[in-house]
């Protein structure tokens, strides 16, 4: 999780690198990446885990019955400081998703970092929990400075008819915030294309299943890549175990399971940090290969 320290020791690296005469064409060094707390999602564990076998969590060693009546997720957004740009990954949830989230500004306060300070907002993907922060308690965009920036297919999805026509009942909600958000974001909004950069030095991937526009970026600067998921992969350990099993989250589960899978062997294979949105100890870590599938090895 973001520290002053570790704040602070980023964003010296960062001007030490200005001040050599040094420039990379990213945004910014790793060194100057981070991860904020918006909080937690407390859902129904039967809610988290509905359609996945009791059967396939015995053989990775989860027990359902005791994981207790409520699972807490982590809401980790993504900060990346640069000479002259500070980039978030998403939003978060506002104040208006869930009690336990939307704790994104008191993140940004504790860290000496002002809302108008932020440059840009890049989204993983248009669900409450990633994109509501976007309006607050007045209905106005609290990041007074920021470009905001969409994958093509994420917007033109929840703007269609088809997005309310099929989403279940109690998702429906998720619909209309998306398009009330996105109507006050859009006179300042960029869309992209997945295999594009977004600003300089941030590539998106599409990680299409979560949503039908889901992204994940690579942050390309001096050192090793780094590769923000989103909610691509949304638990551990049974998303790294069983990447092929389907979660109910997923509006495609099918996708979601072969792009889950296909990141995962990527990032295992390049050894390549990351940042999980839902992941334990801020997000940040990488991936190894187990003797069932992976394993999440966070940074200490």
């Amino acid at each position: 999780m973001l520290t002053r320290r570790n704040f602070t020791v980023g964003a010296l690296a960062l001007a030490g690198l200005a001040a050599s005469g040094l420039r990379s064409r990213a945004v910014a060094a790793p060194d100057a990446l981070a991860t904020l707390s918006d909080g937690q999602l407390v859902l129904p564990t039967d809610y988290v885990l509905r359609g996945i076998p009791d059967a396939a969590l015995a053989e990775i060693g989860v027990d359902r019955t005791a994981l207790g009546a409520t699972h807490a997720a982590a809401c980790n957004v993504t900060l990346l400081r640069g000479p002259d740009r500070l980039v978030l990954f998403d939003a978060g949830a506002g104040s208006n998703f869930m009690p336990s989230a939307g704790k994104l500004p008191e993140s940004l306060e504790a860290a000496g970092i002002d809302l108008g300070e932020v440059t840009d907002v890049i989204f993983t993907h248009a669900h409450p929990d990633h994109i509501w922060g976007v309006l607050d308690d007045f209905d106005e965009v609290p990041f007074a400075n920021a470009a905001f920036h969409v994958c093509q297919a994420e917007w033109d999805y929840w703007r269609s008819d088809a997005a309310l026509a099929e989403m279940p009942e109690d998702r429906q909600s998720f619909v209309i915030g998306a398009r009330s958000r996105f109507d006050a974001i859009e006179d300042r909004c960029t869309l992209f294309t997945p295999g594009k950069e977004v600003l300089p030095g941030i590539e998106a991937m599409a990680a299409f299943g979560h949503t039908p526009g889901h992204c994940a970026f690579v942050l390309h600067g001096e050192g090793d890549p780094v590769m923000v998921v989103g909610d691509a992969i949304i638990n551990d350990p049974i998303s790294f175990a069983r990447p092929d099993l389907f979660w109910s989250a997923d509006q495609d589960p099918q996708a979601g399971a072969t792009t889950r899978t296909a990141l995962l062997d990527r990032l295992a294979s390049e050894k390549m940090r990351f940042v999980g949105f839902h992941l334990p100890r801020g997000g940040l870590g990488r991936v190894e290969t187990a003797s069932s599938g992976y394993r999440f090895v966070p940074e200490a």
